[in-house]
C-alpha cells in the first residue's frame, strides 16, 4: 500500500530534510511552501515517488484552508507541521501584522491542518501527526538576562508541545501517533531569513533533527528533543507539570490569604 506524506515548509531547512527523507523511504508527498521555483525544483529531483506541489502561503486564510482541504479529503500517512516563521523582537516593537503572521503558522495553521487530517487517519486506523516545534518551548522561566525572549515565538512553540502531548493521550489506542519535536538551533536558512547571523554558533544539521525524530517515532516519543542527552530531564519537566496540576484545590492558597 502506498504512503503518502504532506510536508510544510518543505522548500528549506527541517521541511526540505524531512521530505527528501520521506522520498528515500519510498513515500509520496503533497509538498507546502511559498517558493513555487523550489518546489518544482524537489519535485523534479524525484522522479521515484509522486509529488504533488502547493503553492501556499499558511499565514493566510486562502492558504490554511487550501492545505487543509487536501489534509480531509487525501489518505495521508503522515503530516509534518514544519512551516515557521520567528519575528525575533520585544513584544511591544513587534509589529501587529508579524504577530499574527507568526501565530498563523505556528498555531492556527498546525492546529486546523491536524485537525482535518485526524479524522481519516483515525478511520484507516493508523497515522502520524509530527508538529515541529523547538527547545525555546522550554525557555519561560528563563530570566531577563537571557536575551531575546521572542515572546510570541516562544508562545507559540509551547502550544505546540501542549497540543501533541494533549492530542496524543486523545488518540491513544487508535493507530494514530502525534509527536512533536523540539530542536535546538539548527543549521538552516530560518536565522538568516530574520537577519540574524549564526554562522559561528555550533548548529544541529536538519538530517540530524529528522533521524531524531523517525527514531523517536519508533521509541514511542511524545516529545522528541534531538539535543538532549538526559531523557530524564524531560520527563522531570512533565511529571512536575502533572505535580502542579494535581496539586489545585478548591481552597485558596495560603499565600494569598491576609496576614
Amino acid at each position: 500500500m502506498s504512503k503518502l506524506a504532506l510536508v510544510t515548509g518543505a522548500t528549506s531547512g527541517i521541511g526540505r530534510a524531512f521530505a527528501e527523507r520521506l522520498a528515500a523511504d519510498g513515500y509520496d508527498l503533497v509538498t507546502v511552501g511559498r517558493r513555487e521555483d523550489r518546489l518544482a525544483e524537489f519535485a523534479a529531483a524525484h522522479p521515484e515517488v509522486g509529488v504533488r506541489t502547493v503553492a501556499a502561503d499558511l499565514s493566510t486564510t486562502e492558504g490554511i484552508e487550501a492545505v487543509a482541504a487536501i489534509c480531509a479529503t487525501e489518505p495521508l500517512t503522515m503530516l509534518v507541521n514544519n512551516a515557521g516563521v520567528a519575528h525575533y523582537m520585544p513584544l511591544a516593537q513587534l509589529p501587529a501584522d508579524k504577530a499574527a503572521e507568526l501565530v498563523n503558522v505556528k498555531v492556527l495553521a498546525p492546529t486546523l491542518l491536524t485537525r482535518a487530517a485526524v479524522a481519516g487517519m483515525q478511520e484507516r486506523g493508523e497515522g502520524t501527526i509530527v508538529n515541529v516545534a523547538g527547545m525555546i518551548a522550554f525557555s519561560g522561566p528563563a530570566p531577563h538576562a537571557q536575551m531575546p525572549r521572542r515572546v510570541v515565538y516562544g508562545g507559540s512553540l509551547a502550544y505546540l508541545v501542549a497540543m501533541s502531548q494533549t492530542l496524543g493521550a486523545e488518540l491513544e489506542g487508535t493507530g494514530v501517533r502525534v509527536q512533536v519535536v523540539c530542536p535546538g538551533v539548527v543549521a538552516t536558512e530560518f536565522h538568516e531569513r530574520q537577519g540574524l547571523d549564526l554562522s559561528g554558533v555550533p548548529r544541529m544539521t536538519a538530517d540530524d533533527v529528522v533521524t531524531a525524530s523517525l527514531r523517536g517515532l519508533e521509541l514511542g516519543e511524545t516529545v522528541c528533543a534531538p539535543g538532549v542527552e538526559d531523557a530524564g530531564l524531560l520527563d522531570a519537566v512533565f511529571t512536575a507539570d502533572l505535580a502542579a496540576f494535581g496539586g489545585q484545590s478548591t481552597e485558596l492558597a495560603t499565600r494569598y490569604r491576609s496576614a
